[in-house]
């Protein structure tokens, strides 16, 4: 890599994980000399950027956090305030704060002085968020030890409860964070099993980043490629979905058949990634024909979401719901709202005293 800019914020990304970076394997990553990152490392500190060495056979580079943010990017404010709507995004699979997002939460945290690290706390902790009641809340720790083992190939050990309440130890070699609406996944090799898998993160507890590094495996998914990792890692999850027993099912499957008025590029954008995407019909618009598990209603405003035409051929609950929900906006668009009702006491005859009534039980 040879232009410089371009560069130094290569490895500013890369050191802004939170691990220590062998120099040699930072050359290999940029594809420069050892002594090119050495300089490389000089022009960081000089700009600001607290880049702390280490000396031996096991020795590298790592940010480190400092007295102050470094320069040119958030002031105090828009640190805690950054970090604090990231935390309250990222513990509920909110929809928008994907996994890039986290990643972004983990780099943040690991620069934050200790000074802005309490603020961010003591706001999160009084603060209460309004979740659904099927949503289940993740600890923000544990997705950002999650997504950062994940960017820096460090194989990870937690514990893991499955759905029938079994209780394991694994260590894997996780490949990407995916957000499935509503719940966070986590797909990964697991070296136990010797196979891939797919863990729902909100069941993993006491994630250990072992510092162990290994060389990312091909995810198997069929026609995928290898430029669209995050893509490759949405699909394998949801045909891991589709693959699952029935009898294993939390919900039951809905087999969407929607058609839409605009073009698939325009509608895959705006549907999440567990959906599918969209194909074109040839005539302008596209049809989406996949399965889920997400609940009508959620379906519904998000298919309405999309902003465009679109026709529910099936299944038959969700053309019904919607047939429902329609009737009941356009009846919501239509309507006045009620005349306000005489105060009691008050008529034809009486008079009322404005200055009686504002606190009863006072006389």
């Amino acid at each position: 890599m040879s232009d410089t800019p371009a560069r130094l914020l290569k490895l500013l990304s890369l050191l802004q994980t939170p691990r220590e970076w062998p120099g040699g394997e930072l050359a290999e990553r940029l594809d420069v000399s050892p002594r090119t990152i050495r300089r490389d490392i000089d022009r960081l500190r000089d700009l600001g950027y607290p880049v702390e060495a280490s000396r031996g056979s096991v020795g590298g580079y790592r940010l480190v956090a400092g007295t102050a943010m470094p320069p040119l990017l958030l002031d105090d404010e828009e640190a805690v305030a950054i970090a604090v709507g990231l935390r309250a995004g990222a513990g509920h699979a909110i929809e928008g704060v994907d996994e890039a997002s986290v990643r972004a939460l983990a780099k943040l945290e690991q620069v934050l002085p200790s000074r802005l690290r309490h603020r961010v706390s003591v706001l999160q902790n009084a603060t209460v968020p309004l979740t659904r009641g099927d949503g289940a809340t993740i600890a923000p720790r544990t997705l950002t030890t999650l997504a950062s083992a994940a960017t820096g190939r460090e194989r990870l050990r937690f514990a893991y409860r499955s759905g029938d309440g079994t209780r394991t130890k694994r260590q894997v070699e996780p490949y990407r964070l995916v957000s499935a609406g509503q719940r966070w996944y986590l797909v990964a090799y697991d070296l136990g099993r010797e196979d891939w898998r797919t863990f729902r993160v909100d069941r993993v507890g006491e994630p250990y980043a072992t510092g162990a590094r290994f060389a990312p495996r091909p995810l198997p998914v069929e026609g995928t490629g290898s430029d669209a990792e995050s893509g490759d890692a949405a699909r394998y999850l949801s045909l891991s979905m589709r693959r699952m027993k029935p009898e294993r099912r939390m919900k039951p499957e809905l087999c969407l058949d929607v058609w839409f008025g605009a073009p698939a590029e325009f509608v895959a954008a705006r549907l999440p990634a567990h959906l599918g995407t969209p194909e074109p019909d040839g005539e302008g618009g596209c049809r989406l024909r996949t399965s889920c598990t997400d609940s009508l209603e959620w379906v519904a405003l998000r298919l309405a979401l999309v902003d465009c035409e679109f026709s529910a051929q099936g299944p038959p609950p969700l053309v019904e719901y919607l047939e429902g929900l329609g009737a009941r906006l356009t009846r919501a668009a239509r309507s006045r709202p009620p005349t306000d009702p005489e105060p009691p006491g008050a008529g034809p005859g009486r008079e009322t005293d404005p200055g009686r009534g504002a606190d009863p039980g006072q006389g």
